[in-house]
């Protein structure tokens, strides 16, 4: 299941993707415009900007903005970001990946063959896909 912060995440990259790209968008405007509580939207936006996505200008006229176009911003970077590893299970992870302790043999246990092709749908959907493609 999808969690609230990347839900708000996508959201708030969604609504700054739709507004002028190069002016600062306050935090309570976004988080009115899309019903997010203003306390955990900071958190999210702090880490959309600590990773690269996000731009921010404090004092007056300050808030946040995108510093990448739209078209550019991979919703593969955002989910891994926002959500962790793509992957449900350590084990079929490409780039969190760890062995299972449970597991003597990935190649014979049938949960890592469904868990792969999973996470390979997942990829697919989220590598053909752009912060661009989420507003048109």
């Amino acid at each position: 299941m999808l969690s609230k912060k990347t839900k708000y995440g996508l959201k708030a990259l969604t609504y700054l993707a739709s507004v002028d790209s190069k002016v600062p968008v306050q935090i309570a405007e976004i988080a009115k415009h899309e019903n997010i509580s203003q306390k955990f939207l900071e958190s999210i936006l702090l880490t959309l900007r600590r990773n690269g996505f996000l731009g921010s200008k404090k004092g007056k006229g300050g808030g946040y903005y995108l510093i990448k176009e739209p078209k550019d911003i991979l919703m593969t970077s955002v989910m891994r970001v926002l959500e962790g590893p793509i992957a449900m299970i350590p084990c079929v992870s490409l780039n969190f990946y760890e062995k299972c302790d449970d597991c003597p043999d990935e190649n014979k246990c049938s949960v890592n063959k469904l868990m792969l092709q999973v996470r390979d749908s997942a990829l697919e959907v989220y590598r053909n896909n752009t912060l661009e493609d989420l507003i048109s």
